[in-house]
């Protein structure tokens, strides 16, 4: 009893800390209290216990995550153009190199599915000692004896699948669909780099011609304001307007200031585009501006078409829709007899009492290691499925759920893809005409306040003519800048949603 209530002593403390519930220390005390993770020296969150309750929600600082990667290697000076620029973006932005990982795990997913038509053959080797000590007694005499045994044994085995009514190959054919869906997710990725680097650089430009345009503002302000100060002198002007034309270099001011800002966040947008640093230093090539032709475009049906045809999403939902369709095979199959081959080959040397091979991982065939012995099987069989609890009807009410899934996901694609085109399509005659009527709307806002500003000079025009002027200038000349981006935009828009942008835009 002594002994027992020893053992006990030791063991149950180890069974009650080893219970899974007394994990919970390992998460916060209390809902609406800090949590203070234990932590080494570089600040790295160790599992265990809270080290206490803190006094805020700051997490620690891990040392080892406030590392600034190097930036990509680019010049300061060399103006970048935009195809330079989406192929830095699809060499270093990282969603090109998921979608390449997602395509070489797919394949190798269709690899695997094309090995089950190969032998699987496994290979055993194990070696035993045995040993046991023992003491009889009898009538008033004791013998002890002790016994020790050796034993190996080794074996090789093979199991093929002859024959199953094709849903080996159903499931190859799904997983070689999944694959094609998978290379076709990759080529979107690239596209989707295209795409968004060319709308970022061209928003980039814009913000930079607004940049240029209100510093010439600026500078027409500051001549306004300097011809008002000269009518004031010599005594032909009034202090209202001075004061006016004061303040209108002050908003122009103002305004080159908010296009500094918005230019600096453009150009943080479009390295975010590219999938490099912000704190990269890049210095864009400027886009300058050149006439647009009107859109002078097919008809919707012919583009709707052609773009049904390539588009990346429509091409996706396609084989996924022949991949459910495989699957709904498979699982028909498997309520199909299964024939196959199996044989094993052995030779043990033992003297020890085991009458089985234990295995690790796949199931190893039975042996008694009582004696030497080399023997080899040979078995070819057919198996039958006749009950397993619902399991296979479950599984092909699944798949064909996922293909009737796949059906209505390959029509809702269609529509949205339908819809966008339409759009694009309107988007860039819209943009084209309008950037024809703010081109125009330009010249004649220069020309008015050139007018304006001769006129008021020569002591017959007004100081109000003058501002007004000059306000719908700049007006004109953002609107000039943003309509070029946009058309430039919509122009690439249409190219991405009909399928057709694989490189550069022109």
């Amino acid at each position: 009893m002594g002994r027992r209530n020893a053992l006990l002593s030791v063991c149950l403390p180890l069974l009650v800390a080893g219970c899974a519930t007394s994990a919970l220390k390992l998460a916060p005390a209390h809902p609406g209290r800090p949590w203070k993770p234990t932590t080494d020296a570089m600040g790295e969150i160790q599992p265990g216990e809270p080290a206490a309750e803190g006094n805020d929600y700051v997490l620690p600082s891990n040392a080892a995550l406030a590392v600034i990667p190097p930036p990509t290697a680019l010049s300061a000076d060399h103006p970048y153009g935009l195809v330079e620029l989406i192929d830095i973006a699809e060499s270093n932005n990282p969603d090109t190199r998921v979608a390449w990982d997602g395509a070489r795990n797919a394949a190798l997913a269709a690899g695997i599915a094309e090995s089950a038509y190969l032998p699987h053959v496994t290979a055993s080797l194990v070696a035993g000692y045995q040993v046991s000590h023992g003491r009889d007694s009898a009538l008033g005499f004791s013998l002890g004896h002790d016994n020790s045994n050796t034993g190996t044994i080794s074996a090789i085995s093979a199991q093929w699948l002859l024959f199953d009514f094709g849903q080996r190959a159903a499931v190859l054919e799904a997983a070689q669909q999944i694959s094609i869906g998978a290379n076709i997710a990759f080529t979107a990725a690239h596209q989707q780099v295209i795409y968004n680097v060319s709308l970022a650089y061209f928003a980039d430009a814009a913000a930079r011609s607004r940049v240029e345009i209100a510093d010439r503002s600026l500078k027409n302000a500051q001549a306004v304001e300097a011809a008002a100060q000269a009518r004031f002198k010599h005594g032909i002007g009034t202090v209202m307007e001075t004061a006016q034309a004061s303040q209108a270099t002050a908003q122009a001011r103002l305004a080159q200031v908010q296009a500094d800002g918005a230019a600096q966040n453009s150009h943080v947008a479009l390295l975010t585009a590219m999938g490099i640093s912000p704190l990269v230093s890049l210095k864009p090539a400027p886009l300058g501006r050149q006439s647009l032709a009107p859109a002078a475009l097919d008809s919707v049906d012919k583009i709707v078409a052609a773009a049904l045809a390539r588009r990346p999403d429509m091409l996706a939902a396609y084989s996924t829709q022949k991949a459910s369709a495989a699957n709904i095979r498979a699982a028909e199959a498997d309520f199909l007899p299964k024939a196959f081959i199996a044989t094993t080959g052995s030779y043990s040397s033992a003297g020890f009492g085991l009458t089985s091979l234990p295995g690790i991982g796949q199931q190893s065939p039975t042996f008694n290691l009582s004696g030497s012995q080399l023997g080899a099987t040979v078995i070819a069989g057919i198996t039958i499925p006749i009950y397993d609890g619902g399991v296979r009807d479950a599984v092909l009410g699944q798949a064909r759920a996922n293909a009737d899934k796949a059906d209505a996901l390959l029509a809702q694609t269609r529509n949205e893809a339908v819809r966008q085109v339409v759009s694009a399509q309107n988007a860039l005659r819209t943009g084209v005409a309008a950037y024809d009527a703010a081109t125009a709307l330009e010249k004649a806002s220069q020309t008015s306040f050139d007018a304006a500003l001769a006129a008021y000079r020569g002591g017959v025009g007004s100081i109000t003519d003058v501002t007004v002027a000059e306000t719908q200038l700049l007006q004109a000349g953002n609107a000039a800048a943003d309509t070029y981006s946009a058309a430039r935009s919509a122009a690439v828009s249409l190219a991405f949603f009909t399928g057709g942008l694989g490189s550069a835009p022109e």
